[in-house]
């Protein structure tokens, strides 16, 4: 068993303090969006033998299992984050596997450099991912129903919005949403412009159901992703609970702390709310329009106390042990590769102590247990 040692990413969206209080230590004053635990090339976590990446590619059998490399290869198929959002991320979707693949391949064929910024596609992974609440937690995730969004634009009272309500109302689900977001990405900047900057007066005069897209719009004022954030799904997650965000499925955290984990890749097509490049046609092409119910999620508590939080892929399987005080140790020696992260009180794992916001990496086969008092989460694969 390894203790990792951790990047923390300094993304401008990230809270000052949230990490630096689950650590335990002073803030650096600086924004600290992400911690990543696994063996992404980016960042790959740091061990006594070296980086975690490196540490798996002398070794892909003995550290993954022979079950997780026949399946998804000779490389961790997962990574593992703390993500402190102190202003909302960007409105984004994420590529299927096929579409990753497509996607990425055209762009090498087309000598687009891997760190260019109007890049979409930087491997040939899908990103299917899951975030569990370590506080209170704001997001966005999901077409609403298109009379629901209707009713929330027509609500502002912005002449220049109706068109889109009008399509909302007129056409079918698939075609309303798609003639809407493509509507309002594609305007005109200065008229969009000035439509944000009247719809989000409007949101923070009337507040109620419209007071989180006023906040987003003071983060990002005159972004046409503010008037597409309004056609998604508002979610607030309480501690313990988690949202999943399959292909497809436009979405943006907006505040708070949780756990996130997800497909080993770093495949994101943005819709707005962001500086960054926004390929609308590409963007169209993988968006899914259709409402959906974003699905809080609770743990499902087994016998032995291990609490998991199911979702419908395989790259990443996320669940939580609630330790008590005096209990006895949980046995998590597994066939596949793990990351065991305390979140609060105090944990052993093996022979490591660990306190919130520490990590370790457990191979394939190796004895595991924990015990303590506090909160340890597992990540691991279904092989």
């Amino acid at each position: 068993m390894d203790r990792l040692t951790n990047t923390v990413r300094p993304y401008a969206w990230g809270s000052t303090t949230a990490i630096a209080q689950l650590l335990g230590v002073e803030p650096t004053g600086e924004p600290q969006a992400e911690m990543w635990m696994g063996a992404h090339p980016g960042a790959p976590s740091r061990t006594e033998r070296g980086p975690l990446n490196e540490v798996i590619d002398e070794d892909p059998a003995h550290e993954l299992g022979p079950r997780a490399v026949a399946k998804f290869g000779p490389r961790l198929p997962f990574l593992l984050k703390i993500l402190a959002a102190g202003a909302p991320l960007s409105l984004q979707v994420h590529p299927n596997l096929e579409e990753a693949k497509e996607g990425y391949d055209d762009e090498e064929r087309r000598g687009v450099p891997l760190d260019a910024p109007h890049r979409n596609y930087k491997d040939a992974n899908h990103k299917p991912e899951l975030i569990c609440a370590l506080t209170p937690f704001d997001g966005l995730c999901g077409f609403r129903a298109p009379a629901e969004a209707a009713d929330l634009l027509a609500g502002l009272g912005v002449d220049s919005l109706k068109p889109y309500v009008d399509l909302l109302h007129a056409k079918p689900e698939e075609a309303a949403l798609r003639e809407v977001l493509t509507a309002v990405l594609s305007a005109d900047p200065d008229d969009m412009a000035k439509t944000v900057a009247e719809a989000a007066t409007a949101a923070e005069r009337l507040g109620g159901d419209y007071a989180p897209y006023a906040a987003v719009a003071r983060h990002y004022p005159g972004d046409p992703g503010v008037i597409a954030a309004m056609l998604l799904n508002y979610v607030q997650l309480q501690p313990g609970e988690a949202m999943f965000l399959g292909a497809g499925v436009p979405h943006a955290y907006i505040q708070g702390l949780g756990v996130e984990i997800m497909a080993n890749s770093d495949n994101v097509l943005r819709c707005g709310l962001t500086p960054k490049h926004v390929d609308v046609p590409e963007l169209l092409r993988v968006v899914r329009f259709e409402a959906t119910d974003p699905g809080v999620l609770r743990p499902e508590a087994s016998p032995d106390g291990e609490e998991v939080y199911e979702t419908p892929i395989d790259e990443f399987r996320l669940s939580r042990f609630v330790l008590p005080e005096s209990g006895a140790a949980h046995d998590l020696t597994a066939e596949t590769p793990q990351i065991l992260l305390c979140t609060a009180g105090a944990v052993r794992a093996g022979d490591i102590d660990l306190t919130p916001g520490q990590s370790a990496f457990v191979p394939a086969g190796e004895k595991a247990e924990v015990s303590g008092t506090g909160t340890v989460f597992r990540a691991t694969v279904v092989a």
